[in-house]
């Protein structure tokens, strides 16, 4: 939470899930119909209420009577800070906006709050008792900033009882007190222990604050919409050296522009532009602000993501470029690293009108459609405005766009359905080229999904040139398929050269079994295990992978000569994309809702294959924003990972869409409770295994993990027959 921000712990709600229908219904009869934020509040408990979570957080921007929010009767609450935003909603002074917010106070622990002289009063004199946090040596939880190290801040925490010391992934001096008040929320209502708390802030990730998206040149997107806040974002930017300073901004319109620009007096070079929102500054506001109080060099774009692109073109590597102003600024340029492209595969007429329909099409549109799109087929979002003139150019160019029926707004994106071939696509984007709106950025995203005018990237890893089979070397006594089986050095290393003489691309070490109902195992016991194998392979001639959830291991696992990092946590351990990057080597970013696996998780899913790519996404881009490059990114579906065999059998179906992350995809499946779906017990899976292995590398797999080696390559090899012949012939 941060910003002039309150917020709210809430236990299980244990009022009827019908009562907040009932109670907006009676307001809006009587002419007194709940606000916006109220009703929202009201919809937000009644989800929690119907999901059955055991503790339910509202963060809020307004807080107190105007979102309901002081009668929410929560365990914890906060006011993190108090500043002069809302004033037509809240009022003119701080102290007066305090009172209103303080009144989220809960009535059995003090308010935790980071607010400070008379807005410290104004809280006081409403919630009575409270809990401080900040700089000061006075206050009760006393935050000590210690620096940026690498691209997390260092942190210490000091409680009434309790110590953390940790880092963040969000830099700042302010991020710190923030993380302080997260603490001390978290200690009111679980009394959650000093590791847990240092673990869970360094994996507090949060998109569009002092996001570092990339090094060379420094990239950072930060949403601050006012003039502290912007004042922050540099004093926190000045942590790195960089030479040039270059800015993109876009705010709205009831927001202090010359402040906001008078916190960017040392840019060097400003790109104003106006987010596609009805709330958005015109250019020439923003860029007008820019140019009285400052001496940078100003233009305009009338797009986020263009702008984004005229300041990277006009950075050199050692330069900064910012993204600020309104987080509606950060939301459109973020696209251009975390769109999603997904292909889809249509080789009939029914497929198609399927596959329009998913895209909320119209009946009738989808069924005019349909017959256009057994070709190349991608399924994107993008803004409304955007979406037209793709609507507009593809079928001049003889192709076609299904747009979404929920298109009659302009604030959220919307889904469509691009279809054409490959040449029309090629014209298609040869003309988005110098477009507006950000339809020139789109048009290079276009090319990258399809490969046109891409080079070839350079062939180095196993999986470059087709399939590679990875070979399972679990040395565990309680792994479910071998457990026990290669327990000891001399057998896993027997085990090893078998496989390697089988053909085998890669072996994968294992020492922690994620079985369901696995106990975990100390990283010390773990280390014990795997590293000896690890240097006993280290000169055979295949790669080496480590499959481990802590970094300590993996770090520990690559000194020994390991490859590639094979993580089935999804980065659950903070450190270990940054070890990845540190060596330089590819690592495995699986999906996955419980490590081990829980059979008692019951997860919902809209649509398996989307929500699996959507949560990816941000995975990714965590390792991305470490420093690896998307090719040394392997993303894993996660099969079996809070999946049901109907849903396993989808990602195994719709593995090609996972191309839409841009990274090397692979299908762990080997023996798997999914082939009871078919019959199959535990111990008749082998055959299943290869046929899955087989189905897996004609959807585009670029590596399988399985346990029977011999029988795993030679369906990988009939593949590769199929699709290219000569690459067998002597």
């Amino acid at each position: 939470m941060s910003r002039s921000t309150a917020g709210s712990c809430r236990r299980r709600p244990s009022s009827s899930s019908s009562q907040p229908f009932a109670h907006l219904t009676a307001q809006g009869a009587t002419s007194d119909s709940p606000t916006f934020f109220e009703t929202l509040t009201a919809l937000a408990l009644w989800e929690f209420d119907r999901q059955d979570v055991d503790v339910a957080v509202l963060e809020v921007g307004i807080g107190g009577k105007h979102d309901a929010t002081s009668v929410v009767d929560p365990v914890a609450s906060a006011v993190t800070s108090v500043t002069l935003e809302h004033t037509d909603i809240l009022g003119d002074t701080v102290a007066e906006i305090a009172r209103d917010k303080a009144h989220v106070a809960p009535d059995d622990e003090p308010l935790v709050t980071g607010a400070t002289g008379s807005a410290l009063e104004a809280v006081r004199a409403v919630a009575g008792e409270v809990l401080t946090v900040g700089e000061a040596a006075e206050t009760d939880v006393t935050v000590t900033y210690r620096g940026r190290e690498g691209l997390e801040a260092a942190v210490t925490l000091d409680g009434p009882d309790w110590h953390v010391e940790t880092r963040l992934p969000l830099l700042g001096e302010h991020q710190a007190q923030n993380a302080g008040v997260a603490a001390a929320l978290c200690r009111q209502v679980a009394d959650v222990a000093e590791a847990d708390l240092a673990r869970g802030l360094r994996n507090a990730h949060w998109p569009g604050r002092f996001e570092v998206m990339d090094e060379s040149p420094l990239t950072v997107l930060d949403g601050a919409h006012n003039p502290g806040g912007v004042a922050r974002v540099v004093e926190t930017l000045d942590e790195f050296a960089y030479d040039d300073l270059h800015v993109v901004l876009g705010a709205m319109v009831d927001k202090d522009h010359t402040g906001i620009a008078a916190g960017l007096a040392d840019a060097d070079h400003v790109v104003a532009c106006k987010p596609n929102v009805d709330r958005a500054e015109s250019t020439s506001v923003v860029a007008r602000a820019v140019e009285d109080v400052t001496d940078a060099t100003v233009e305009t774009r009338s797009d986020v993501a263009g702008a984004v692109g005229i300041a990277l073109a006009a950075a050199s590597a050692d330069d900064a470029v910012l993204v600020t102003g309104s987080l509606y600024a950060v939301r459109e340029a973020r696209t251009r690293w975390s769109r999603a492209m997904v292909p889809k595969q249509v080789d009939s007429i029914p497929e198609a009108r399927e596959t329009i329909e998913a895209a909320d099409v119209t009946d009738a549109g989808a069924w005019r459609m349909r017959g256009k799109a057994v070709h190349r087929v991608l399924r994107t979002r993008v803004q409304v405005r955007q979406a037209q003139y793709l609507k507009e150019e593809l079928l001049s160019l003889g192709g076609e766009c299904a747009i979404s029926g929920l298109n009659n707004q302009d604030e959220e994106k919307v889904d469509v359905v691009l279809m054409a071939t490959m040449a029309q696509f090629k014209r298609l984007t040869d003309k988005l080229e110098g477009q507006p709106y950000g339809l020139a950025t789109f048009g290079e995203e276009l090319r990258d999904a399809l490969g046109i005018q891409r080079s070839p990237p350079e062939r180095t890893y196993p999986w470059d040139d087709g399939t590679a089979v990875m070979g399972i070397l679990n040395v565990t006594p309680d792994s479910f398929h071998d457990g026990g089986e290669y327990d000891n050095v001399a057998d896993a290393v027997e085990r090893a050269e078998a496989m390697v003489e089988a053909d085998v691309d890669i072996l994968d070490v294992g020492g922690e079994s994620t079985r369901p109902g696995a106990d975990p195992v100390p990283a010390e016991e773990e280390r014990e295990r795997v590293v000896p194998v690890i240097e006993a392979l280290a000169d055979a001639d295949v790669a080496i992978s480590i499959d481990t959830r802590k970094a300590s291991v993996a770090r520990a696992a690559l000194d020994a000569g390991a490859d590639v990092l094979n993580d089935v946590s999804g980065l659950e351990d903070p450190e270990m994309r940054l070890v990845a990057a540190e060596y330089d080597v590819p690592v495995v970013v699986m999906h996955s809702i419980d490590t081990p696996v829980d059979p008692d998780t019951d997860v919902e899913y809209d649509d398996v294959v989307e929500d699996c790519i959507d949560q990816l996404t941000e995975r990714v881009l965590l390792a991305e924003k470490a420093g690896l490059d998307r090719e040394r990114i392997i993303v894993d579906p996660g099969l079996g990972f809070g999946k049901s065999p109907t849903e396993d059998f989808e990602l195994l179906d719709r593995l090609d869409e996972f191309r839409a992350l841009g990274c090397p995809v692979l299908v762990g499946h080997s023996h798997k409770s999914m082939f009871g779906l078919v019959g199959r017990g535990p111990d008749e899976r082998t055959s299943a295994t290869v046929a899955a292995t087989a189905l897996a590398a004609e959807r585009g797999a670029d590596i399988v993990r399985v346990h029977d080696v011999p029988e795993n390559v030679a369906a990988v090899d009939v593949v590769h027959a199929a699709s290219d012949p000569t690459r067998f012939e002597e």
